[in-house]
């Protein structure tokens, strides 16, 4: 699902420190609503709360509980090193062209 992947992507960008439940929801949410498909914010925040709980609940897990409602991502596990690379392989392939000046001189 498209929650999932960006669920994983945000607590990524967030680091050693994670983000709380209602952060994450949040950006979640932002990332996935549009206008033509309009989603409930109550809705995306149980789904991460559901899936932010079953998924920090084993030790070898992807995501890791750090505080109370403090999620990030495991380090130790190898799922999450493999992640990594695919996030950090993402954003290098995205290239931006350099902006040339066309128009005309005055002089």
């Amino acid at each position: 699902m498209q929650y999932d992947k960006e669920i994983l992507r945000v607590l990524t960008e967030a680091g050693d420190e994670g983000l709380s439940v209602q952060k994450i929801s949040r950006h979640v949410h932002n990332a996935c609503n549009s206008l033509f498909n309009p989603i409930a914010r109550e809705d995306v925040h149980k789904y991460v709360q559901q899936y932010l709980l079953k998924n920090s609940k084993n030790i070898d897990s992807v995501i890791e509980k750090t505080k109370k409602g403090v999620y990030r991502l495991n380090e130790s596990s190898t799922m999450t090193q493999q992640l990594l690379l695919q996030f950090r392989d993402e954003e290098e392939t995205v290239d931006e062209k350099p902006v040339i000046d066309q128009s005309l001189s005055l002089f």
